[in-house]
């Protein structure tokens, strides 16, 4: 099952995905109403708990920065206003010389998990969805520290649409990602070629600290990163997860949007 949160008529509501509806581009309601895909407003699928995301989990990213593949996870926390959802705007700030996508798989964990080990890792996880983590080279530190002016910008990571079943997906480390800039695909690659696989990263964080439902984890992203800006459309896919789009946009039309 695919689940969504938009917020339609004044309200928040969870929402589902179901084939026929899905043709016809309606949502379901969890209270039955059938409504447009385009006349709602997306949000995350989840309200996020703890965010952690993994920096240089795939070689090939690491190549194409010049940096060597860590020896363990390079993990860092994000603040929840980072997130908006599918369909939403994401600015680029002025006079930012290079901004990039980063296409990752989500997992969201479904049950208080500590000193799990590989074996059952995927017991604890709910579900995947699709993240787009972006960044703004200007203003890291290193590769090594992102700082906060990077990670955690407003509406900087989009994440939907949908949250899909664990039990849905029969094998998250051997799904295709894909970015689309206008069309165009731009990022490919594998969630085989992670460093740190799912079960690695959930037995890694849960060996020193409790992890709860709700928190997720950004796994990463492969090689293929480029600048995007104010007016493009990005996409970043994961097969079997969704399609989640996003449009940059510039500081001064943020001001006239909602």
């Amino acid at each position: 099952m695919k689940y969504a949160r938009v917020a339609y008529a004044g309200a928040i509501h969870h929402a589902t995905h179901h084939g026929t509806d899905h043709a016809n581009g309606c949502l379901r309601l969890a209270d039955s109403r059938l409504v447009g895909e385009n006349d709602v407003v997306w949000l995350p699928p989840i309200q996020p708990g703890t965010i952690f995301a993994l920096g240089l989990n795939y070689a090939d990213h690491a190549k194409e920065l010049a940096f060597k593949a860590p020896d363990e996870p390079l993990v860092f926390m994000k603040g929840p206003q980072s997130l908006v959802g599918h369909l939403g705007n994401t600015i680029r700030p002025k006079n930012v010389t290079y901004m990039h996508y980063e296409c990752e798989l989500a997992v969201v964990i479904g049950k208080t998990a500590r000193s799990v080990t590989r074996d059952n890792a995927y017991d604890y996880v709910a579900g995947y969805t699709v993240a787009n983590d972006y960044a703004i080279r200007d203003y890291l530190e290193n590769y090594y520290r992102p700082n906060f002016r990077v990670k955690s910008r407003d509406c900087a990571t989009p994440l939907g649409p949908w949250l899909v079943d664990a039990a849905d997906v029969a094998d998250p480390m051997n799904l295709t990602l894909r970015t689309l800039v206008n069309g165009r695909v731009t990022q490919e690659g594998n969630t085989r070629d992670m460093i740190f696989d799912i079960p690695a990263l959930i037995a890694y964080l849960s060996g020193f600290m409790t992890l709860s439902p709700g928190d997720i984890i950004l796994t990463g992203t492969p090689e293929g990163l480029a600048d995007v800006k104010p007016g493009d459309e990005v996409i970043t896919e994961i097969e079997g997860i969704g399609s989640l789009k996003n449009t940059i946009i510039g500081p001064e039309e943020h001001l006239h949007v909602g």
